[in-house]
């Protein structure tokens, strides 16, 4: 049996929010679904594309923009891309004139309310996130192919066994953090250097960084964009956004042009802790209001829990001087093989494991970023890690009227807040005289993800979505 190779690049990805398995995974699976029709030699051919829509796809779809990303992806637009102030009129075009180009060059007849099947009540056994495409062709027979968004952005198609990764020859295969620590220790390297140094696998060093950079560009931009962007999230629930005024309060009459400028205002006002906090949450909300906007983000290792990691680094950033390409780079290699050691052992998705699975994933690759930075020791690195998920033990997954607003964003600054409380307790303790260790925690994770109820993953069947009474317009 292979072993599942991860790469930096699989567990941050950029896309368009609100969410990596309900609107990036369907968006992907569109994407290889006209690729598939293109490579049978039949998208000419295809005459009528019927969508059916699974389990959690189906309940919380609408909200979750499901239905918008797989009909963007259907014409074969980029997430990575694609102009996301020209989301709404591309799908009131399609949707007024009934007619979807797939892959942007077939024209096909599209009515969405016949065409966009929403099977509530029927779930298949792989994964609560399924979607199947059926392609009628003009000689009356028909293309049928069912795909699986696995959280993260990650998707599987039915019969793979897994995403599609090629196979490398890993100098540090990793399947667990016991296997992670032994490389450490044995060798001498942080974990951001075992992961850089597995990254050759696939492509040069200098290629990595550079990419890594590009995705904490997009982090950057998101949360300055995120602090200076106000009004009322879409979706219905009538949510204001706060990152904005919370950012204009804190910086007061601070003059500032940039992103550069800005860190420099922010420093200005001092490091007290209720002023550091503020600016914590500050962070995590901008990153998630945008996201929840149809905003590009980075999915740190998912949608809803994007704004964890970049609040817990931008807190990095601004307060602990690590404003450079060198520290960026290992914060964020660092994060990323946390959250590929949850992902093999248990799961990033919140429709498998509730929101442990997201905020609690992030809030512990984010912690033991944080670490290695502050230059705590391997050990210290995954004692954060553990610290963190430890007391998301449980979370569910609820949201409010199946948008990723409530509780979701706030959920995000708790994330990341205790992310860094985390770092400090670790940087502050002898991992020797720890009692739980990463791994237990990942198994813990797993079975009580197993044991959840099923209406508390994502479904918004159970707590705060059925009992906060909400008014949402007709879809």
């Amino acid at each position: 049996m292979q072993r599942e190779q991860i790469s930096v690049f699989d567990i941050f990805k950029i896309g368009i929010g609100p969410s990596s398995s309900h609107t990036l995974g369907p968006w992907r699976a569109a994407q290889q679904f006209t690729a598939s029709l293109e490579q049978h030699g039949l998208l000419w051919q295809v005459a009528q594309v019927k969508i059916l829509l699974y389990g959690s796809l189906a309940k919380t779809g609408v909200g979750h923009g499901t239905d918008v990303a797989i009909l963007l992806g259907l014409t074969g637009a980029d997430p990575v891309t694609f102009d996301v102030d020209a989301i709404g009129s591309t799908i009131s075009g399609i949707k007024e004139e009934q007619q979807l180009s797939l892959n942007g060059t077939q024209p096909i007849p599209f009515n969405y309310s016949d065409d966009m099947i929403f099977l509530f009540f029927e779930s298949l056994p792989f994964h609560p996130n399924a979607v199947t495409f059926q392609a009628f062709l003009d000689n009356g027979k028909a293309f049928t192919e069912t795909y699986y968004s696995i959280g993260g952005g990650f998707v599987v198609k039915e019969g793979q066994e897994d995403t599609g990764h090629d196979q490398v020859d890993l100098p540090f295969p990793v399947e667990n953090a016991g296997e992670l620590l032994h490389w450490c220790l044995s060798t001498g390297l942080k974990v951001s250097e075992v992961v850089m140094e597995n990254e050759t696998s696939w492509r040069k060093e200098a290629e990595t960084r550079k990419g890594i950079m590009q995705h904490f560009n997009v982090m950057k931009d998101c949360t300055y964009r995120g602090c200076h962007t106000s009004g009322i999230l879409p979706g219905g629930l009538n949510v204001g956004r706060r990152a904005a005024a919370l950012n204009k309060k804190l910086l007061g009459t601070h003059v500032y042009t940039d992103y550069a400028s800005w860190i420099m205002a922010i420093r200005k006002g001092g490091n007290s802790f209720n002023y550091t906090l503020d600016w914590v949450s500050c962070f995590a909300l901008a990153v998630n209001e945008e996201n929840a906007s149809f905003g590009r983000v980075v999915t740190a290792p998912t949608n809803g829990a994007a704004g964890v990691i970049p609040a817990v680094l931008q807190y990095y950033i601004t307060f602990c001087n690590g404003f450079t390409d060198e520290r960026i780079t290992q914060f964020i290699a660092c994060a990323s093989e946390i959250g590929s050691i949850f992902k093999k052992g248990a799961t990033i998705s919140a429709a498998m494991g509730g929101c442990q699975a997201e905020i609690g994933v992030s809030s512990a690759m984010a912690a033991a970023a944080l670490t290695e930075c502050l230059g705590g020791s391997q050990r210290q690195v995954l004692m954060a890690a553990e610290i963190a998920m430890e007391h998301h033990l449980g979370l569910t997954c609820d949201p409010i009227g199946g948008l990723v607003q409530i509780p979701c964003i706030e959920r995000n600054t708790m994330g990341a807040i205790k992310a860094i409380t985390a770092s400090q307790l670790a940087l502050q303790s002898n991992p020797d005289q720890a009692k739980v260790s990463l791994d237990a925690v990942v198994n813990t994770m797993w079975e009580t993800a197993l044991d959840m109820n099923s209406k508390y993953k994502e479904t918004s069947d159970g707590g705060l979505a059925t009992n906060i009474p909400i008014s949402l317009p007709e879809c």
